[in-house]
């Protein structure tokens, strides 16, 4: 193979036409490889609406299914309701005014185990994490205890506690101790070892260390523990109604147990479901709020 000297050829001359020959460049030419400004927002835009329809046509095509698979007597309406039929649950619950009644209860419990599980992990992780007696302290029981499923719980709390409300609170106390705790402790732990020794180089005590280096560089680990928790907390919620309730959802599902009213039982469940959707959403909110350094990643 052979191939054609530059100077064999006249586009290769290094003259302008007609003029006089043009300077070469120094050093190796410089490409330009950054993708143009309309391809990628083009591909950006339909990246959204793909992500958008997805999100809502997979639901929409799920309760089509559902509603025909009714209509035609596939499903039988002992088994599940119609999504008609539940729709029709909803306004029998709204109009009688019991859900209106229910969701503060509900969400009160929710958010006091929450705030009261979730404060006592993070002491305690934060508390483990900083000092060793912490973690000798802690570790190994809360390791133990966070095998235990907390429904197993149940039986003695009431026996302890009674029936009342401390009881339920209790139960989802215990359930979000353990997610928050693991999170904090990890996020502490975790932490580059070079970032305590650049702090202590530039003459920062370990006060400021805990406050300017630890505590930020854990708060995304930390944030995942509050979000898991919050998760958790409606869990033991659904588990902590059912212990002899007399108001909030659980209460309702009660009843409609009792009186074999399958449409408002998965009503009731999709309140739980919405409810837990609508926790994510808020602690999604909280991330990027407290977290706007983060990158966003996704691979398509």
């Amino acid at each position: 193979m052979t191939f054609a000297s530059p100077a064999a050829s006249p586009a290769f001359d290094g003259r302008p036409p007609g003029g006089a020959p043009s300077p070469r460049p120094k050093g190796p030419a410089l490409i330009d490889l950054t993708p143009s400004r309309p391809a990628a927002s083009r591909g950006g835009f339909g990246l959204r609406w793909r992500g958008r329809l997805l999100r809502i046509g997979s639901p929409v095509a799920f309760l089509t299914v559902w509603q025909l698979a009714s209509a035609f007597a596939l499903i039988p309406a002992e088994v599940i309701p119609s999504p008609a039929d539940i729709v029709d649950a909803f306004s029998e619950l709204i109009a009688i005014g019991d859900l209106q009644k229910a969701l503060p209860v509900s969400l009160s419990r929710s958010l006091t185990g929450l705030v009261l599980g979730g404060g006592i992990g993070l002491a305690i992780g934060l508390f483990a994490g900083l000092w060793r007696i912490g973690e000798e302290l802690f570790d190994a029981p809360l390791q133990m205890l966070r095998t235990i499923p907390f429904i197993a719980l149940v039986p003695l709390f009431i026996t302890w506690f009674g029936i009342d409300e401390k009881a339920k609170i209790l139960v989802i106390v215990a359930a979000t101790i353990f997610p928050m705790y693991l999170n904090t402790y990890a996020g502490v732990r975790g932490i580059d070892p070079k970032l305590i020794e650049a702090a202590k180089i530039f003459g920062l005590g370990d006060r400021q260390i805990a406050l300017h280096v630890i505590l930020p560089t854990a708060l995304p680990s930390i944030l995942v523990g509050l979000r898991y928790a919050a998760g958790v907390s409606l869990l033991a919620l659904v588990v902590a109604e059912q212990i002899n309730a007399r108001s909030g959802i659980g209460y309702i599902l009660n009843n409609a147990n009792m009186n074999q009213r399958s449409d408002i039982i998965i009503a009731g469940l999709i309140v739980y479901a919405v409810l837990g959707i609508a926790t994510d959403l808020t602690m999604r909110l909280i991330e990027r709020l407290a977290l706007p350094w983060r990158p966003k990643l996704a691979l398509a």
